[in-house]
């Protein structure tokens, strides 16, 4: 069996086919090598035809050329929604906290937030007190403390008014 033999084509397509679609799944999200194995799969229907190899090659660019088009708009999108870094301690930058423990005054001083399920040590990038209640922002990792900026404080009581 040769290179250029039909039948050596229709199982190289085939293996490309799940080669590009278990690349996909291992990087699941990218719609890298989706596309791919889309060409690959036309690829395959015409080798399976009987089709030249040349022919088989053009599908396979074309077909993966017109569905990498497509899907990159929704690659692009997906991609927005997605946290920059999903890993480790840098997944809390830019995420919304609220404060439990009020986040003292001045360089240093502390304060406990609730991100999730969790709590953490937490300072105020501008130095200003934040009182519990507050909602924030977590602007960076710095060890094991957040640093934060204030978005919105709790609603202050009203004094309470008498009836006349």
């Amino acid at each position: 069996m040769g290179w250029n033999e039909p039948e050596t084509w229709r199982w190289i397509w085939m293996l490309a086919v799940i080669g590009f679609t278990a690349g996909e799944l291992a990087l699941a999200g990218s719609f890298f090598l989706a596309p791919f194995a889309f060409g690959a799969l036309l690829a395959t229907v015409t080798a399976f035809a009987g089709a030249p190899l040349t022919v088989q090659w053009l599908v396979f660019l074309g077909a993966s050329v017109a569905s990498f088009a497509a899907m990159r708009p929704l690659a692009r999108q997906l991609d927005a929604r997605t946290p920059s870094s999903t890993s480790g301690a840098n997944r809390w930058v830019n995420r919304e906290a609220l404060v439990v423990q009020e986040i003292g005054p001045g360089s240093g001083a502390t304060g406990v937030i609730r991100l999730d399920r969790e709590e953490w040590r937490a300072e105020s990038l501008t130095g200003m007190p934040i009182p519990k209640g507050s909602t924030v922002l977590v602007t960076r990792v710095d060890g094991t403390r957040l640093v934060v900026l204030p978005l919105e404080e709790p609603p202050t009581a009203l004094p309470a008014q008498g009836v006349s």
